[in-house]
Formats: C-alpha cells, structure tokens, sequence
C-alpha cells in the first residue's frame, strides 16, 4: 500500500456520530467500496428494507430463478440512484466484473451474480443494497473532520454475519468508542 492509499478509506467502515443531522444516516453504518481524491461511494450495510424482498425482486428479473429463490433481504444502500442494485459479497466469487474491495468483501452488480445467488451457484456470503451513499472530493474528509463519521475496520464478520442492529455498535467497539461519551458538537479550540 502506498501513501497516497493510506489516506483512503476504501475497505473501511464508517459509523455515524450523534452529530450527524441526517436522519437518513442516523445510526448507519457504511461499507466504503471506493475513495479517491474524485470522491468517496459507500453503501449503508444494516437498514434492511422491509416493504419488499429478494424474492420480490427476482419476479421483476428478465431471470429463470426457479422454485426455491432464497430469503434473502435487501437493505437500503443509500439516497443516490435507489433503484439500482449493488451485492457486496465474499471473495470466494470472484466474476470478471466484481471489484475486491478489501476486508474479503468484492462488489458486483451484473444480474448475473443475482441469478447465481438465486440458483444455490454464487458467493457463500452476500448482501444486496438498493442505491449508495456518494461524497464529492474533499466531502468526506470534511464531514469526518466535522466529528459526522468515525471510521473503523470492516471485516466479513461485520458486513455478512452480524446482525443489523448490532452492527453499528460493534463498529464503535472495535474502535473503543463510548457513544454516549462524544459530543454531538464539533469545533476549534
């Protein structure tokens, strides 16, 4: 890893702050697929949707899926373009068109890998997210200096096998970060 690399958050997690006043990010937690000094793409990893499902999706897919479509969950990504469909899932499915992005998490988004995922046939571990959070240049280091975001370590065991509602705080626990004990105010001294 170079330098340039290391002030990158690309692989990480970000946790939101009480000082955060977006009710769209409140108590999110949010898997960075991509950072660069063109700007930050990441997606929100325990809101799950719940007007709709995997299998909901499926029926709408130009895709023989089947019988049996497995239950899985679709979580809301983010605000930007909600209708387009990202899977983050592990690095033993590896197609030409995935990108490894770090902590054994790669990111798709061919409806190839949604048929194989349907089919028994595709990574042993996945999460599909409708729309993604973005940053302009320079906007994510700005909010994370404005005390909005903390960043923490992202592995599979966080972005796979955690359940939702704890994801955030054992984000926070990997980083040894009280809650309760930051400010919701940022400033200079």
């Amino acid at each position: 890893m170079d330098n340039n690399e290391k002030k990158y958050f690309k692989g990480k997690c970000l946790v939101a702050t009480p000082s955060l006043d977006d009710e769209r990010f409140k108590n999110t937690l949010i898997y960075i697929c991509a950072h660069s000094e063109q700007g930050a793409m990441g997606f929100v990893i325990n809101r799950k949707i719940t007007e709709y499902s995997f299998s909901d999706l499926a029926l709408q897919l130009p895709i023989n899926f089947g019988p049996c479509v497995p239950p899985l969950a679709l979580y809301h990504g983010g605000p930007v373009d909600k209708i387009r469909g990202f899977v983050l899932h592990s690095t033993d499915y590896l197609p030409d068109d995935c990108v490894e992005t770090g902590g054994g998490v790669a990111i798709s988004s061919s409806i190839d890998i949604l048929a194989d995922i349907a089919h028994g046939t595709g990574p042993k571990e996945s999460l599909i997210a409708l729309g993604y959070a973005s940053w302009a240049p320079g906007q994510l280091e700005q909010e994370i200096i404005a005390n909005d975001w903390l960043v923490a370590p992202a592995c599979e065991e966080l972005v796979f096998r955690t359940k939702d509602e704890e994801k955030w705080q054992k984000a926070l626990d990997e980083i040894n970060i009280d809650i309760n004990r930051l400010s919701c105010f940022s400033g200079r001294a």
